[in-house]
């Protein structure tokens, strides 16, 4: 924690920002060791070049910070309190200038950047923070590859139980809630994001939403889920069939596993982003799906089920080792059939380690 804290102040420094106001649960998260959900209360972080950091927060979660490991002071507020006069103080005590701020662009509202800006009617510049928390956050320490790792094999036997629960007409709501009351029972108790449960033609939605229809043989069942373990995440596409499928499903099934396979063998570090995905993409236009493959390969992984880097086939950052991220190509077809394959992969020198173990192979559940 005391690392990461150091390399933003190091930054701060380098580019002459006064102090960083940080306001994301996530980011706060990876610098404290404290997650909150503030929901409408103000959660913030205070970073200086050269003094010690501020945590903004409930005073009725002031306790749970020190547990967390924050050993810097903390400003707690009540509901009836107004906690940006206390900021002002603490930060002129701490700077006499405060000129330029590094914010989070893409996650401080209107509301708050008015109320730093009347605390501090000084700040003439804003930068943003983004950039280089993202550059840090990229590359994983080996605490944060343990955690999700942990968190990876809890996905595997989430798909495991979803596996064990196809039958004739169950629901893909009553699916859902059998894997995610399985991990509430060995003590998961947080999603990385919606679990999806999609069967037949609802597959061919990238983003479907899981509702009653029922699972009839010849189907193909999509799962996309991940879990959290203490504060990481996982993110698992599987697609398995359920019963013997026609030909034109296989032939997706078996375009979409090449296509993986394909971008799994192109990801070593020193190669960019851009490569990557288009080892899958250009498998799956080859076969002539290409229009059916309307998403980028993946994304980073870690705190947030969505970071840096994006996949894309036009980004032109290199993979460097200690990154973690998805490999997920998928075909939809609308009104036939939709296959995705998702796993987390993390660099390493000689490639990459792919961290989610469940078979990739087409699984047929009888």
């Amino acid at each position: 924690m005391e690392k990461k804290l150091e390399s933003l102040a190091n930054w701060m420094e380098q580019e002459e920002i006064d102090f960083t106001f940080l306001t994301s649960t996530d980011n706060i998260f990876y610098f404290s060791g404290f997650y909150s959900d503030p929901h409408e209360r103000l959660l913030a972080l205070i970073v200086f070049p050269d003094k010690d950091p501020i945590l903004v927060c409930p005073s009725m979660e002031k306790n749970d910070a020190k547990n967390a490991g924050w050993n810097h002071d903390i400003i707690g507020y009540s509901d009836t309190e107004n906690p940006w006069d206390t900021i002002q103080s603490m930060v002129g005590a701490r700077t006499s200038s405060t000129n330029k701020v590094a914010l989070e662009m893409d996650h401080m509202n209107v509301a708050r950047y008015h109320a730093l800006q009347t605390s501090f009617p000084t700040i003439k510049s804003y930068v943003s923070a983004e950039e280089k928390i993202n550059t840090l956050r990229m590359i994983k320490t080996a605490d944060e590859l343990a955690k999700i790792k942990e968190a990876c094999k809890w996905a595997d036997f989430a798909i495991e139980v979803g596996c064990n629960e196809i039958a004739e007409g169950k629901s893909e709501m009553e699916i859902l809630a059998s894997i995610e009351y399985e991990l509430k029972k060995k003590g998961i108790g947080k999603m990385s994001f919606s679990t999806m449960v999609l069967t037949g033609v609802n597959g061919a939605s990238p983003h479907g939403n899981p509702g009653e229809s029922k699972i009839k043989k010849g189907d193909l069942v999509l799962f996309d889920l991940g879990v959290v373990v203490d504060g990481y995440c996982s993110d698992i596409t599987r697609t398995v069939a359920f019963g013997d499928i026609n030909e034109k499903q296989k032939d997706i099934y078996d375009t979409v596993l090449k296509a993986q396979l394909a971008a799994i063998e192109a990801s070593k570090a020193g190669v960019s982003c851009a490569t990557v995905d288009q080892a899958a993409r250009n498998t799956i236009r080859n076969a002539g799906y290409g229009e059916f493959f309307p998403h980028r390969l993946g994304h980073g992984l870690g705190i947030s089920v969505h970071e840096f880097p994006s996949l894309t086939e036009t980004n032109t950052l290199l993979l460097q080792e200690g990154m973690v991220y998805t490999i997920e190509p998928g075909i939809y077809v609308p009104n036939v059939a939709g296959v995705r394959i998702e796993d987390d992969v993390y660099v390493t020198k000689e490639g990459v380690e792919i961290l989610t173990k469940f078979p990739k192979e087409l699984q047929i559940i009888s």
